[in-house]
């Protein structure tokens, strides 16, 4: 079933994604990835957990785990391809307890980050990977607002219109990676 939202979005929306809900989302998003999120992480540790000395704010928000090419002449952002989720498994459980409602990107979680999830009633999106051209489409607007020495790990705030994602893992810890495969399996009988 197609779904569309708004970012930011709040807890009762993120309970009505089911996995494999196929949805497009509009309104504000951020990037981060590896070298962001070690930072962030790095940040709560050292200021004991005071997300007020973040650099953006997670309550409500969704980040994409996305370091862009550099934008060609005439586009807001290069390609913008989903990274590897399991490189901020480490980072994710402390991230998401401040709030943060959704992540996208692709690949499977760690045990912990699916406990998080759970707890924290947040949802992870899978974007697809090998089609970052096509995604850059949906980014509107993008601009760096912290961590700019990183580069293409900079923290970016992206408006973004339709960005195609899949519920992978919902509230409730259901996981399309594996209820995909049992679904498969049940046809093959």
């Amino acid at each position: 079933m197609d779904k569309h939202i708004t970012a930011p979005f709040d807890k009762k929306q993120v309970e009505d994604l089911h996995a494999g809900d196929y949805v497009y989302i509009s309104g504000v998003i951020y990037s981060a990835r590896d070298a962001a999120h070690k930072r962030m992480y790095d940040t709560l540790i050292e200021n004991e957990n005071d997300e007020s000395k973040l650099p953006i704010q997670l309550e409500g928000n969704v980040i994409y785990y996305l370091g862009p090419t550099p934008a060609r002449k005439g586009q807001v952002i290069g390609s913008a391809g989903p990274t590897t989720s399991s490189r901020m498994d480490k980072y994710t459980p402390l991230i998401l307890s401040k709030g943060l409602n959704g992540m996208i990107g692709k690949g499977k979680r760690s045990q912990a980050v699916i406990d998080a999830i759970v707890e924290n009633k947040a949802v992870y999106f899978a974007a697809v990977g090998g089609a970052g051209a096509l995604l850059s489409k949906c980014i509107k607007k993008s601009e760096v607002v912290a961590y700019d020495d990183l580069g293409t790990e900079a923290i970016r705030k992206m408006t973004v219109e339709n960005l195609p994602v899949i519920v992978v893992i919902d509230s409730k810890g259901n996981n399309l990676y594996e209820t995909a495969v049992a679904d498969y399996l049940k046809q093959q009988e």
